[in-house]
This record gives C-alpha cells, structure tokens and sequence, in this order.
C-alpha cells in the first residue's frame, strides 16, 4: 500500500505563489508518474501537470508558464510550484501517483489539499 500526504495549501492573493508537496510513503518499488490534478466546485476534475521518471513534463494550457512541476526520487516527493496565481486557481488540488510493486503498477490518490487565491 502507499500513502500519499499532501501540503502546502492555503490562502493567497491573486499574483501570489504557492509550493505544493507530495510525498509517497509504503511498500512500492518505483515510481512512475506523478501528476497534479485539481477540482474546483461544480467542475469536473482536470490534470494540471505531470512528470515522468524520466523528468519529461507535461502541463495544461491554463497554467503554462505559471507553474512548475518538479520530483525528488530519493525523497518520493512531487512538488508543484505555482506563480503568478489567478482566482481561477481556486481549487483542491490533488497529488496522484503511479507506483510499480512488482510488474503492476497501481494508482494512489492524495486526499487533497485547498488552494484559495483572492482578488
């Protein structure tokens, strides 16, 4: 099993930035991909960023240039720095990760944490 523990939300002004941490703890034997998602109320859930293993990237349009995504193996941890923040960034943002335990691969889902940017 694999527990992922999310922090660094909370409440900022428009054009401030928040860091994002997501650390994976248990039994696993690599990890995959870690991605940031985010859900804002009355919206579906949407990706807002991803890494590879191999550190490729990938993020949505609306946060492009905005945010960075970053990972440290040896921590298990996936951070999301975000700049230049908008009130459309208002949501919960949740941490997901693909872990191998031996040849499957499993999905784990943080438990989210709220980012509220005020005007």
């Amino acid at each position: 099993q694999v527990q992922l523990a999310e922090s660094g939300g909370g409440l900022v002004q428009a054009g401030g930035s928040l860091r994002l941490s997501c650390a994976a703890t248990g039994s696993f034997g690599s990890i995959n991909v870690m991605r940031w998602y985010r859900q804002a109320p009355g919206r579906q859930r949407e990706l807002v960023a991803g890494i590879s293993s191999g550190d490729i990237t990938n993020y949505a349009d609306s946060v492009k240039g905005r945010f960075t995504i970053s990972r440290d193996n040896a921590k298990n941890t996936v951070y999301l720095q975000m700049d230049s923040l908008k009130r459309e960034d208002t949501a919960v943002y949740y941490c997901y990760v693909n872990a191998q335990r031996t040849i499957i691969s499993y999905n784990y889902w943080g438990q989210g944490t709220q980012v509220t940017v005020s005007s």
